[in-house]
């Protein structure tokens, strides 16, 4: 058995934040693997369900972030799951929003609901899969970013300006070679369209600083492409 847990705090005014970001995970992969009915036990919200004949049980802590590992902890010895079997989910401020890392062992980085895991556990040799929010915007405290709730477009899985740019420049070094068809052209065509159409509208950025901002360039540089194929109409 695999214990998946989701890293969050309890109560509806947490919902849907960014330091929740662990728990709204969980909760998509329980619709996944068949996991619908939760029930409280040792401190934490779990249901199980399986993965490829692979029982797993999931988690959600409800002793808030500080205090996660003394239900990880209760649920380890209560089901026999050994650290190298337990799988944490949480947010990560360093890794920009939409992208996901997975790491095995390693220190808790800052992140209090890591540390309590690391506490209680006495060991570091546990898996964890890291969902990036990004970091706060300018002068904004980190309490006051993890704890609000995303913006629509993030929440719905926005798409970060590059992306688009590596979609386009991507379409266009296929299709405009010196030698291309009819056909290449007419692909082109319609994956600039699809792009223009269902992508640019959920164009989201991760970093609001008005210093010098990437994404911001990219996503000038995203809706100039658009501009420029409509002028030639």
């Amino acid at each position: 058995m695999y214990l998946i847990v989701g890293l969050g705090n309890p109560g509806e005014e947490y919902a849907h934040t960014r330091h929740n970001a662990g728990f709204d995970t969980v909760d998509l992969i329980g619709d996944e693997v068949g996991a619908h009915y939760w029930k409280t036990e040792c401190g934490a919200l779990t249901a199980k369900g399986a993965y490829h004949d692979i029982d797993v049980l999931l988690a959600k802590p409800q002793s808030y972030m500080n205090t996660s590992g003394g239900p990880v902890k209760q649920l380890c010895n209560a089901y026999g799951v050994d650290p190298d079997h337990l799988v944490v989910i949480h947010d990560e401020l360093d890794i920009d929003p939409g992208t996901i890392r997975v790491k095995f062992g390693g220190g808790h980085a800052g992140h209090n609901g890591l540390r309590s895991i690391i506490d209680k556990m006495g060991s570091r040799d546990f898996s964890r899969i890291r969902t990036g929010i990004g970091n706060p915007p300018g002068k904004m405290a980190v309490a006051d970013y993890v704890l609000k709730q995303l913006r629509t477009r993030e929440a719905e899985g926005g798409i970060r300006p590059v992306t688009i740019q590596r979609e386009i420049q991507e379409l266009c070094s296929q299709a405009l070679n010196v030698v291309r068809t009819q056909e290449e052209l007419d692909r082109a065509r319609d994956g600039l369209r699809r792009i223009y159409d269902e992508e640019l509208p959920r164009m989201t950025l991760a970093n609001h600083s008005s210093t010098y901002n990437r994404d911001w360039k990219d996503a000038i540089e995203a809706d100039f492409h658009k501009r420029q194929k409509k002028g030639r109409r």
